[in-house]
């Protein structure tokens, strides 16, 4: 129980206000569909903690590798001007299923978390606590947990908030998060700051 209660609360006050928190956000204000989002949130975090878990802190250096960084921070600026780009879908189209939005949900989060703070604790704590295959299970399931309890609601404050502010905005807005995001992480790894 030590490793879930650790584990859970350790990668939910690291996920406070971090990229994959924006995230949640902005999908939720880009497909109004909380509950698919959700799952692809769970979805994505169980496997890509449980890996984590698993590989254990010998992973840990390649992940942290500035060159590694660097593309995530470049993925950053690039979803920022593709959020500039208006949808040109048929109006029937606009709203996609719910299996559309989970997919791109899972692949999103899957992709962000490489490489992210509450995935490189999860890597500590699988070499850390992962003595058996169900210590690593536990982990998973404390990490993922923490990872819900910080994203869910962010995915309904987004749903809530697109309610409130028009589209065209909300799209600016998100555009200039990632690009600021981006360009942030790039000089952090390039040592401007």
């Amino acid at each position: 129980m030590n490793i879930v209660l650790t584990s859970t609360a350790l990668v939910a006050l690291a996920e406070m206000g971090d990229k994959t928190q924006l995230l949640a956000i902005l999908l939720a204000t880009r497909f109004q569909k909380p509950w698919p989002i959700v799952a692809g949130i769970f979805a994505a975090t169980l496997l890509n903690h449980f890996l984590a878990a698993l590989v254990g802190h010998g992973v840990a250096e390649l992940l942290d590798s500035p060159a590694f960084r660097i593309a995530v921070a470049f993925g950053f600026v690039a979803m920022g001007l593709w959020t500039l780009v208006p949808d040109t879908i048929d109006d029937e189209l606009k709203a996609p299923g719910a299996a559309s939005v989970f997919l791109t949900t899972a692949i999103a989060f899957f992709l962000v978390e490489m490489g992210d703070k509450t995935q490189i604790a999860t890597v500590a704590m699988g070499a850390q606590f992962g003595a058996t295959l169900a210590d690593v299970v536990l982990v998973t399931f404390g990490t993922t947990l923490g990872m819900m309890i910080a994203n869910v609601p962010a995915v309904l404050l987004g749903e809530a908030l697109v309610k409130k502010v028009p589209l065209a905005l909300m799209r600016r807005i998100a555009a200039a998060l990632f690009i600021g995001l981006g360009l942030w992480m790039l000089g952090g790894v390039l040592g401007w700051w």
